[in-house]
């Protein structure tokens, strides 16, 4: 454990990575008295982590069920990605050309991505999908826009759970993020930020879509 985190602060990263990673889905119970056992820790220290994720809206406490991972509907899913579009644009907009270690990490999120998409684990699929556009983010070397944009993308995995056929939805991606780093490694800012307002545009639609009918809110 990083000497820098309390036993709270590890908590809640693990808790959200699970998220991240597709284990913890919405509408899963965070039972405080599995948590103490779990993490060796007092009851105060889980629910400040649980606070904690409840403040990155990632969970909500609903009256006589306790602490629930949360779905969310399309008012959140168009917040989403109005942050997404702000950064990951200005991102690609305002990059410098790609130094060899972000092209790096580009392609081992995408090459991590076919990896799962030729074992059919979807969930996974998604995941590394993700990983590649907190790279683009990261091309604004800012560690508070990092770690925003990771709360981000754990709220995006859990709209990502909810879709019906998570295959059809992850399935044409990859392409396109192959795309947007091909245009970067080539120096084509212009293009890769059209590529990418495109691609942003038509994955909100699908996600709004996928929604609108149970839409909770």
């Amino acid at each position: 454990m990083n000497s820098g985190l309390s036993l709270a602060d590890h908590i809640t990263l693990e808790l959200r990575a699970d998220i991240i990673g597709g284990r913890l889905l919405p509408g899963m119970a965070l039972v405080e008295n599995d948590l103490v056992s779990a993490y060796n820790a007092s009851r105060n220290t889980i629910r400040e982590a649980l606070h904690r994720l409840g403040q990155e809206g990632l969970t909500r406490y609903v009256r006589n069920k306790g602490v629930m991972v949360r779905r969310l509907g399309v008012e959140d899913v168009r917040d989403l990605f109005n942050v997404r579009r702000t950064l990951e644009l200005q991102a690609i907009s305002t990059s410098r050309p790609l130094r060899d270690y972000q092209s790096d990490r580009m392609l081992e999120a995408l090459e991590a991505t076919e990896l799962a998409r030729e074992r059919e684990d979807w969930r996974a699929v998604g995941t590394h999908s993700l990983a590649f556009h907190q790279h683009i983010v990261g091309l604004l070397r800012s560690p508070l826009f990092d770690e925003f944009f990771t709360n981000v993308v754990a709220q995006l995995r859990l709209v990502f759970c909810t879709a019906p056929d998570e295959s059809r939805f992850q399935a044409p991606w990859l392409a396109r993020d192959r795309q947007i780093h091909e245009l970067l490694a080539e120096g084509e800012k212009r293009a890769a930020e059209d590529a990418m307002s495109l691609y942003l545009d038509d994955s909100e639609h699908l996600l709004v879509q996928m929604l609108a009918p149970s839409s909770p809110h």
